[in-house]
């Protein structure tokens, strides 16, 4: 197939790229580059530097006639998108509908979107959370994205533009940026490796921090090749129905920096508090048995054995 990957040169799309690539198919990327990097790019893609927002995207659509689009390309903080929720909503929603509107004229098959089941679904009653919650988003970046998920429903309705979307836990793993959503991964480790302290953000005088799950890349990777065949017009969790308060994801990193780096002063392992901020939600997890069975999906990599994973790349990067 075909696949025009959007945001393929970011830390999940890159990823992805890459797996479609290994897959056998033949894969395009447009990225404008303002978070993804040329180094992520897979040789075997072929790239265009392109923003979603703009006309140059649809001649690439229009020449090309992908089957298949894969939307990573977005604003991709949550802190962000509450300082300027215009701009957000200017990339994560009006690029959303220029790409749809190509798809309907050009003819692409399907729409695989990524959304975001870490930030849509607010403080959840239900915990962990299955897609059978209705979502109730608490920031900018998470309307975005469920507002998307409705715009997705309509160009099904209206002209029978297939989808899949795919609302994905906080992913991390080789290739993140620490500016991003679930960024917190690769912030630990870059302060690590910088010999600084690190931060923990909380809800009032609870030391251990935020409650997330976390999903390593290559596993999500697995769940778009899934979404290429399955999962018409419907909407799936990805992540690991694991629960880790933000402490013990530092503890897991910095246990696994010192077996790598025994010089490690102790005191790099006292976490620095501060208050939530502003978008931040108090704990998320996600419920995966749906994709598990109507993908076929099953996340496989732990938690411990993703951060050494990520760890070793980070370390190898810095030479």
């Amino acid at each position: 197939m075909k696949i025009l990957v959007t945001g393929g040169a970011g830390f999940i799309g890159s990823n992805v790229v890459d797996g479609y690539v290994n897959a056998g198919h033949e894969v395009l990327v447009a990225d404008n580059l303002s978070s993804g990097r040329r180094s992520n790019l897979n040789p075997g893609a072929k790239f265009h530097q392109l923003d979603i927002r703009e006309q140059g995207i649809v001649e690439l659509i229009k020449k090309e006639r992908p089957d298949i689009m894969n939307h990573h390309a977005a604003q991709i903080s949550v802190p962000a998108s509450v300082s300027n929720p215009i701009l957000d909503a200017g990339i994560n929603i009006m690029g959303l509908l220029n790409l749809l509107e190509s798809a309907v004229k050009y003819k692409v098959k399907k729409v695989i979107f990524i959304s975001s089941g870490g930030a849509i679904y607010g403080e959840a009653s239900e915990y962990p959370t299955s897609e059978n919650y209705i979502p109730r988003p608490l920031s900018p970046y998470a309307v975005a994205k469920y507002t998307s998920e409705h715009y997705l429903a309509y160009y099904n309705h209206q002209y029978g533009l297939d989808y899949t979307t795919l609302r994905y836990a906080n992913v991390y793993g080789p290739r993140q940026i620490p500016n991003g959503e679930a960024g917190v991964v690769a912030i630990f480790m870059d302060n690590l490796i910088k010999r600084k302290r690190s931060t923990l953000y909380r809800f009032n005088d609870n030391t251990e921090g935020m409650i997330r799950d976390y999903c390593y890349v290559g596993d999500v990777v697995k769940a778009n090749l899934a979404a290429l065949e399955k999962g018409s017009r419907d909407f799936f969790n990805i992540g690991t129905s694991r629960a880790t308060r933000t402490a013990n994801l530092f503890r897991i990193i910095f246990e696994t920096f010192k077996e790598i780096k025994p010089d490690i002063l102790q005191e790099m392992g006292i976490l620095l508090m501060q208050e939530a901020r502003a978008g931040d939600l108090s704990k998320s997890c996600l419920v995966v048995e749906k994709a598990c069975r109507l993908l076929g999906w099953v996340p496989e990599i732990s938690l411990e054995e993703g951060i050494r994973k990520t760890l070793k790349w980070r370390l190898n990067r810095e030479g």
